[in-house]
């Protein structure tokens, strides 16, 4: 039995740099936790704005990244039932999932169903149940709702295109024009905010203007879709990845002004706001979670949603999957797979 095991280790703030591979001790899991040998793991802005130091969920250094976890039961600690070795998972980790083994409380992982591909499973654990929980837990989208999403060419947009378009929304989705041929394949009305306003395109096309609008870039988006919205409709935000720039920079000031906007610049253009966190509502309340997930993967199993995987790469290629994610330009989910991991 191996007594070690490597993971990306995040040691310090800074840069890609900082992100190195290290060799760790390979603990027994204590009563309750679960380990794991981990199958796949996501790459996305969260784990960027952790390696920064901005996010205030992340732990303190050296940890490793990895926000969500697909893998098989390993080994069980006193007292676990419900599952067994053997068994394929998923956790919403926050951290953690970039390694070959994971260790957790037994109440954190939910079993994955056989027939799934591994790479699709890992983008619904972040990706499709932030999408889902705005769309069903907060706006409470009904058949024929009119749906704006910005950012809709990437991970968690390119999710709300599909669930949107599950629920019977009529959607339009804000991006560049590389990605409008994406954000159409998933049948969305695209709009180019290069070209001009989006808010603008969007009046052009439903002069009332849209029930809800999704938002996780802020900064001037918020204003923009609030006046995209139609009176006593709704914005929801769900980050602010504006006030962090790609040369590592935090606007601290933008995010203020963001958080300002929405909650008082909305509400007086008469429109409703919310902002939704995952890892908040998760820590609060896990139950929504375990409840979301299973739902998504019969979906998945009905070919109902198909996750968009910009690139697989190997399981402990996190530094490589943040720089690609900070060039820009990636449509859908980075994730990184342990060899042979696919589908089970």
């Amino acid at each position: 039995m191996t007594s070690t095991y490597r993971a990306v280790l995040l040691t310090r703030k800074g840069g890609p740099d900082a992100l190195e591979l290290r060799e760790l001790p390979l603990e027994p899991p204590g009563p309750g936790q679960v380990r794991v040998r981990v199958r796949a793991t996501g790459v996305g802005f969260t784990d960027i704005i952790m390696r920064r130091g901005y996010y205030p969920y992340a732990p303190k250094f050296p940890f490793t990244p990895g926000y969500e976890a697909v893998g098989d039961v390993e080994a069980l600690g006193p007292g676990v039932t419900g599952l067994k070795p053997g068994q394929r998972v998923a956790a919403l980790t926050v951290f953690g999932g970039c390694a070959e083994y994971l260790t957790r409380g037994a109440e954190e992982f939910v079993p994955v169903p056989e027939g799934l591909d591994d790479a699709e499973v890992t983008a619904l654990i972040l990706n499709y149940v932030t999408a889902y929980q705005m769309i069903h837990r907060v706006a409470r989208v009904q058949p024929g709702t009119r749906a704006l999403v910005t950012g809709a060419g990437g991970g968690v947009g390119t999710a709300l295109l599909q669930l949107l378009k599950v629920a019977g929304a009529e959607v339009y989705g804000v991006d560049s024009a590389p990605k409008a041929e994406a954000v159409r394949s998933l049948g969305a009305t695209f709009l180019d905010y290069r070209e001009r306003p989006f808010d603008q395109s969007l009046r052009a096309l439903v002069p009332e203007g849209v029930d809800v609008a999704f938002d996780g870039i802020g900064g001037a988006n918020i204003s923009l879709c609030s006046r995209a919205v139609r009176q006593g409709g709704q914005v929801v935000s769900y980050g602010f990845t504006s006030a962090v720039g790609r040369d590592g920079s935090s606007d601290n000031l933008g995010t203020l002004l963001g958080m300002l906007s929405l909650y008082v610049g909305t509400r007086l253009r008469g429109r409703r706001p919310a902002f939704y966190g995952i890892t908040q509502l998760y820590r609060e309340d896990p139950r929504p979670f375990r409840e979301d997930l299973p739902k998504l993967f019969e979906l998945l199993a009905q070919r109902k949603v198909e996750p968009l995987i910009a690139r697989r790469l190997p399981l402990l290629s996190g530094r490589e999957g943040q720089e690609l994610l900070e060039r820009g330009g990636i449509r859908g989910k980075i994730v990184l797979l342990r060899e042979g991991s696919e589908a089970a």
